[in-house]
């Protein structure tokens, strides 16, 4: 006979969001070795296999991640007889405001939410924020809620390196630094602080860019060798817990060519792995160290490889993003093009004014770029490592960056016609252009001899706009100010009949 869960017109999930199944069975020997459970999700026709995980304390858990509305059923199978056979159903109702669903790949170049927003990336780096103490995960929350960024990059591990050495209260598996870890236990509590950061970044609308494995261990740990067998435990376990999260995103490690125990072959088995075992097909990339780019070096992982959905790179020069553009025909995100700071490392004590151009370069180019900071803190409380509060001078240009793509008319592309300055727009009807640290005292825009079109000059430091008095067609010449960090809108407007 089957197990009934409850009615499905007592139960309602919003669509993209958790629906969570608890279910008790046995604590004796190793549940996380011993058992497995897997649900068939099913709406109309279409079926949906989801991977259960062991919470601890007997209860184990399925969760699913709905995307269609209506009705959906559910079916537990289970060798442990108290698991097999659950059966129950409910109704999957729509998405509420600001709910748009996981993020997608639309073409070579762009991302959009599920339901067809556009979706462009302003991220930044805090790599182990949810390992800090409660208040100052609160305060960098707190910095988040107020800043640009709707994407983070953050570890699943602990990390330890410059400005980070303090240790985390807990551990991913049962056991402790001192007296070893259990490779075959996971430590539940570990992993419930951790998802509920993800959902509270989830209610801000900011993507978890979570990286799966990183090389700061110094050894400490040893979470960056483990065996084989240990490794696929941990990301099918990482994958069933928090994949049903719509604001993940997969990064399977960040510098990773550091990382000395894996091969290339490793990686290729991570992402097959992976992209096998989420059902929701979360983005997927891999982060690159600090090795000079070349194409034919074979430290750089090939992103042209099928599980790679997108490129994350780290470069501190943002020119190549038209070559990568064209080497992987897939969405190139610069998560690291070093930091705004002061410490003593050259990655970290870029100015503020560097950082800004860096992204508007990035941006302007097609590609998408991320943000870092890292102040020496007297309690080396840094926010590209633990969070707190932001202190550097780019943020607010940041967000005035996104509030100038934010207005911009979909598909724009990089114009490759505009040699001399990198240009976005849609040829006939729009055009920016940015000149980054170069100072024209004019300019001449080719502009179409049939049309009219307002010109605006864009101080992207001072975050000012100023519009230039009335329309102008064809070969224009603009006056400018002979500043650093300008650049120059130009939109079509109709033209009024004299």
């Amino acid at each position: 006979m089957k197990k009934d869960q409850p009615d499905s017109s007592t139960h309602e999930v919003e669509r993209w969001s958790l629906f969570e199944l608890s279910l008790d069975g046995p604590m004796e020997g190793n549940p996380f070795k011993d058992v497995q459970l897997l649900a068939q999700f099913q709406h109309k026709q279409r079926v949906v296999h989801v991977d259960g995980f062991y919470d601890g304390n007997g209860v184990y858990k399925i969760r699913f991640m709905p995307d269609t509305e209506g009705t959906w059923t559910y079916a537990v199978n289970s060798r442990t007889a108290d698991l097999n056979g659950v059966v129950g159903s409910f109704i999957c109702t729509s998405a509420s405001a600001g709910n748009h669903g996981p993020v997608r790949v639309v073409d070579a170049d762009r991302f959009a939410y599920e339901d067809g927003t556009t979706y462009r990336p302003y991220g930044t780096t805090c790599y182990v924020w949810t390992h800090q103490d409660e208040e100052l995960q609160e305060q960098t929350l707190q910095s988040l809620s107020s800043s640009p960024f709707n994407k983070i990059r953050m570890c699943v591990f602990p990390k330890r390196y410059s400005f980070n050495t303090n240790e985390p209260d807990c551990f991913p598996f049962e056991g402790s630094k001192a007296d070893g870890f259990d490779w075959t236990r996971f430590n539940p509590l570990y992993f419930a602080k951790l998802e509920k950061r993800i959902g509270e970044l989830q209610r801000l609308q900011i993507e978890s860019d979570l990286i799966l494995f990183h090389p700061y261990d110094n050894g400490q740990w040893g979470f960056d060798r483990m065996n084989e067998e240990t490794d696929e435990f941990y990301l099918r376990y990482v994958i069933a817990r928090l994949g049903s999260f719509r604001n993940i995103w997969w990064s399977l490690a960040n510098e990773f060519d550091f990382m000395k125990e894996k091969q290339m072959n490793d990686w290729d088995r991570f992402f097959r792995i992976v992209q096998e075992s989420d059902p929701y097909q979360h983005l997927r990339s891999i982060h690159n160290g600090t090795k000079m780019y070349d194409p034919t070096n074979l430290t750089i992982y090939d992103h042209t490889k099928p599980w790679v959905t997108h490129v994350s790179m780290q470069y501190w020069e943002l020119t190549p993003t038209t070559v990568w553009r064209k080497l992987y025909r897939k969405p190139i995100v610069v998560d690291e093009c070093c930091y705004e700071g002061n410490l003593p490392q050259r990655w970290g004590n870029i100015t503020g004014e560097d950082m800004t151009a860096r992204m508007w370069d990035g941006f302007m180019r097609g590609g998408y770029v991320g943000h870092g900071e890292t102040f020496l803190h007297p309690e080396d409380v840094v926010w590209w490592s633990k969070g707190g509060l932001l202190h550097g001078d780019s943020p607010a240009r940041i967000a005035f960056l996104r509030q100038i793509f934010e207005a911009s008319p979909e598909g724009i592309a990089p114009i490759e016609s505009f040699r001399d300055a990198p240009t976005l727009g849609i040829e006939s009807e729009y055009y920016l252009q940015y000149f980054g640290v170069h100072r024209p005292a004019y300019r001449e825009l080719p502009l179409p001899e049939e049309q009219s079109f307002q010109i605006e000059i864009i101080d992207t430091w001072n975050m000012t706009v100023t519009t230039l008095d009335g329309v102008y067609s064809g070969l224009t010449r603009v006056d400018m100010p002979a500043i650093p960090y300008i650049a120059l809108r130009a939109h079509r407007v109709e033209r009024m009949e004299s």
